[in-house]
Protein backbone atom coordinates (compact mmCIF):
# COMPACT_ATOMS: atom_id res chain seq x y z
CA UNK A 1 0.00 0.00 0.00
CA UNK A 2 1.16 3.51 -1.16
CA UNK A 3 1.68 6.64 1.08
CA UNK A 4 2.20 5.23 4.89
CA UNK A 5 2.99 7.49 7.46
CA UNK A 6 4.29 6.95 10.41
CA UNK A 7 5.38 8.63 13.74
CA UNK A 8 2.45 11.01 13.00
CA UNK A 9 2.02 13.94 15.39
CA UNK A 10 -1.65 15.06 13.52
CA UNK A 11 -2.76 14.41 17.05
CA UNK A 12 -5.15 12.25 15.93
CA UNK A 13 -5.34 10.90 19.93
CA UNK A 14 -5.97 13.12 22.35
CA UNK A 15 -2.84 14.05 24.77
CA UNK A 16 -5.29 14.07 27.70
CA UNK A 17 -6.44 11.02 26.69
CA UNK A 18 -3.00 9.89 27.18
CA UNK A 19 -2.62 11.35 30.57
CA UNK A 20 -5.60 9.94 31.91
CA UNK A 21 -4.48 6.64 31.06
CA UNK A 22 -1.00 7.16 32.45
CA UNK A 23 -2.44 8.17 35.54
CA UNK A 24 -4.58 5.08 36.20
CA UNK A 25 -0.89 3.47 35.76
CA UNK A 26 0.05 4.81 38.62
CA UNK A 27 -2.79 4.67 40.52
CA UNK A 28 -3.00 2.45 43.87
CA UNK A 29 -4.92 -0.96 43.73
CA UNK A 30 -8.31 -0.79 42.24
CA UNK A 31 -9.75 -3.71 44.16
CA UNK A 32 -9.59 -5.61 47.44
CA UNK A 33 -10.63 -9.60 47.54
CA UNK A 34 -11.33 -11.26 50.76
CA UNK A 35 -10.66 -15.27 51.02
CA UNK A 36 -12.85 -16.94 53.83
CA UNK A 37 -12.75 -20.38 53.50
CA UNK A 38 -13.75 -21.33 49.82
CA UNK A 39 -15.81 -18.11 49.52
CA UNK A 40 -14.18 -15.42 47.94
CA UNK A 41 -15.18 -11.54 47.96
CA UNK A 42 -13.99 -9.44 45.19
CA UNK A 43 -14.80 -5.22 45.47
CA UNK A 44 -13.83 -3.33 42.74
CA UNK A 45 -14.11 0.57 44.49
CA UNK A 46 -14.26 2.48 40.96
CA UNK A 47 -16.48 0.04 38.59
CA UNK A 48 -18.08 1.20 35.63
CA UNK A 49 -21.18 0.21 34.04
CA UNK A 50 -20.48 -1.47 31.11
CA UNK A 51 -17.00 -2.95 31.75
CA UNK A 52 -17.03 -6.60 31.33
CA UNK A 53 -15.79 -8.75 34.38
CA UNK A 54 -14.78 -12.51 33.31
CA UNK A 55 -13.14 -15.34 35.19
CA UNK A 56 -10.48 -17.21 33.25
CA UNK A 57 -8.28 -20.25 33.24
CA UNK A 58 -3.96 -20.25 32.54
CA UNK A 59 -5.24 -20.52 29.00
CA UNK A 60 -7.20 -17.85 28.36
CA UNK A 61 -10.64 -19.39 27.99
CA UNK A 62 -13.83 -18.04 29.69
CA UNK A 63 -15.25 -20.02 32.61
CA UNK A 64 -18.13 -16.71 33.08
CA UNK A 65 -18.20 -13.32 33.00
CA UNK A 66 -20.70 -10.68 33.21
CA UNK A 67 -21.35 -7.03 32.47
CA UNK A 68 -21.17 -4.73 35.40
CA UNK A 69 -24.70 -2.41 35.44
CA UNK A 70 -23.76 -0.12 38.46
CA UNK A 71 -20.89 2.30 38.64
CA UNK A 72 -18.95 2.91 41.67
CA UNK A 73 -18.51 0.03 44.37
CA UNK A 74 -19.19 -3.03 43.54
CA UNK A 75 -18.93 -6.30 45.10
CA UNK A 76 -19.50 -10.27 43.94
CA UNK A 77 -19.02 -13.38 46.12
CA UNK A 78 -17.68 -16.35 44.19
CA UNK A 79 -17.55 -19.65 45.06
CA UNK A 80 -14.40 -20.94 43.51
CA UNK A 81 -14.02 -24.46 45.10
CA UNK A 82 -15.24 -25.99 41.84
CA UNK A 83 -12.11 -24.66 39.92
CA UNK A 84 -9.17 -27.73 39.96
CA UNK A 85 -5.65 -26.62 41.01
CA UNK A 86 -3.88 -24.14 38.99
CA UNK A 87 -3.42 -20.43 37.79
CA UNK A 88 -6.34 -18.67 37.05
CA UNK A 89 -7.41 -14.82 37.19
CA UNK A 90 -10.34 -12.45 37.13
CA UNK A 91 -10.33 -9.90 34.21
CA UNK A 92 -11.92 -6.30 33.83
CA UNK A 93 -12.14 -4.75 30.53
CA UNK A 94 -13.32 -1.24 30.39
CA UNK A 95 -12.59 1.67 27.54
CA UNK A 96 -9.14 1.25 26.87
CA UNK A 97 -7.82 -1.01 29.48
CA UNK A 98 -7.56 -4.37 30.80
CA UNK A 99 -6.78 -4.82 34.54
CA UNK A 100 -5.60 -8.63 35.14
CA UNK A 101 -6.11 -9.71 38.82
CA UNK A 102 -4.30 -13.26 38.84
CA UNK A 103 -4.61 -15.53 41.38
CA UNK A 104 -3.68 -19.51 42.20
CA UNK A 105 -6.22 -22.63 43.39
CA UNK A 106 -5.00 -25.18 45.69
CA UNK A 107 -7.95 -27.42 47.16
CA UNK A 108 -10.51 -24.87 46.44
CA UNK A 109 -8.98 -21.99 48.00
CA UNK A 110 -8.16 -18.95 45.95
CA UNK A 111 -4.62 -16.89 47.17
CA UNK A 112 -3.87 -13.53 45.25
CA UNK A 113 -1.02 -12.12 45.16
CA UNK A 114 -0.95 -7.80 44.20
CA UNK A 115 2.19 -8.14 42.50
CA UNK A 116 1.10 -9.78 39.86
CA UNK A 117 -1.23 -7.17 38.72
CA UNK A 118 -1.11 -6.29 35.49
CA UNK A 119 -2.74 -3.35 32.83
CA UNK A 120 -3.24 -4.15 29.10
CA UNK A 121 -3.74 -0.98 27.00
CA UNK A 122 -6.39 -1.67 24.09
CA UNK A 123 -5.19 -0.06 21.11
CA UNK A 124 -6.75 2.92 19.68
CA UNK A 125 -8.61 2.53 16.55
CA UNK A 126 -9.80 5.77 14.28
CA UNK A 127 -11.12 5.90 10.54
CA UNK A 128 -11.09 9.32 8.95
CA UNK A 129 -11.93 9.44 5.36
CA UNK A 130 -9.53 7.81 3.70
CA UNK A 131 -6.76 7.62 6.92
CA UNK A 132 -6.65 5.04 9.07
CA UNK A 133 -5.06 5.92 12.73
CA UNK A 134 -3.78 3.88 15.71
CA UNK A 135 -2.46 4.13 19.05
CA UNK A 136 -1.37 2.55 21.80
CA UNK A 137 0.41 2.63 25.21
CA UNK A 138 2.89 0.33 25.81
CA UNK A 139 4.19 1.30 29.33
CA UNK A 140 5.70 -2.40 30.06
CA UNK A 141 7.30 -2.64 26.39
CA UNK A 142 4.91 -4.96 25.12
CA UNK A 143 5.28 -4.68 21.33
CA UNK A 144 2.38 -4.43 18.55
CA UNK A 145 2.10 -6.11 15.60
CA UNK A 146 -0.30 -4.56 12.95
CA UNK A 147 -1.61 -6.85 9.85
CA UNK A 148 -3.84 -4.52 7.11
CA UNK A 149 -5.54 -7.26 4.81
CA UNK A 150 -7.78 -5.36 1.79
CA UNK A 151 -10.20 -7.35 -0.19
CA UNK A 152 -11.57 -5.90 -3.45
CA UNK A 153 -15.30 -5.59 -3.41
CA UNK A 154 -15.86 -8.49 -6.14
CA UNK A 155 -14.69 -10.51 -3.24
CA UNK A 156 -11.52 -12.21 -4.37
CA UNK A 157 -7.46 -11.71 -4.19
CA UNK A 158 -7.26 -10.68 -0.38
CA UNK A 159 -3.79 -9.31 0.22
CA UNK A 160 -1.96 -8.30 3.29
CA UNK A 161 -0.70 -4.64 2.49
CA UNK A 162 0.82 -3.66 5.86
CA UNK A 163 2.48 -6.30 8.22
CA UNK A 164 4.95 -4.19 10.96
CA UNK A 165 5.63 -5.04 14.44
CA UNK A 166 6.57 -2.25 16.52
CA UNK A 167 9.04 -2.51 19.70
CA UNK A 168 10.94 -0.48 21.77
CA UNK A 169 8.30 2.26 22.71
CA UNK A 170 5.97 2.78 25.60
CA UNK A 171 4.08 5.57 23.12
CA UNK A 172 3.08 4.15 19.34
CA UNK A 173 1.37 6.25 16.87
CA UNK A 174 0.88 4.85 13.44
CA UNK A 175 -1.20 6.62 10.68
CA UNK A 176 -1.59 4.84 7.07
CA UNK A 177 -3.67 6.13 3.43
CA UNK A 178 -6.38 3.49 2.84
CA UNK A 179 -5.68 3.61 -0.88
CA UNK A 180 -9.16 2.69 -2.44
CA UNK A 181 -11.20 2.24 0.11
CA UNK A 182 -14.82 2.98 -1.98
CA UNK A 183 -13.43 -0.39 -4.08
CA UNK A 184 -13.05 -2.79 -1.32
CA UNK A 185 -12.89 -2.89 2.66
CA UNK A 186 -10.29 -3.23 5.08
CA UNK A 187 -9.37 -6.26 7.87
CA UNK A 188 -7.12 -4.45 10.56
CA UNK A 189 -5.61 -7.21 12.73
CA UNK A 190 -3.80 -6.32 15.78
CA UNK A 191 -1.73 -8.42 18.24
CA UNK A 192 -0.19 -7.42 21.79
CA UNK A 193 -0.23 -8.96 25.07
CA UNK A 194 -1.23 -12.01 23.91
CA UNK A 195 -4.47 -10.68 22.60
CA UNK A 196 -5.87 -10.23 19.17
CA UNK A 197 -7.87 -7.07 18.46
CA UNK A 198 -9.47 -6.79 14.85
CA UNK A 199 -11.76 -3.68 13.30
CA UNK A 200 -13.42 -4.19 9.89
CA UNK A 201 -13.56 -1.22 7.74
Amino acid sequence: MKNIITNTRKGFLMVTLFATLLSFAKEATFYTVDVEAKKTTLTLDNAKEGSLLSLKNAAGKVICSETIKTTGKYTREFDLSFLSNGKYMFELEKDLEIKEIPFTVQSGVAAFNKYEEKTVYKPFIRVADDMLFISKLAIDGEPLDIEIVYTPRNGFNSHVVVSEKITDTEKIERAYKLSGINEGTYKVVLYTAHRKFEKEI
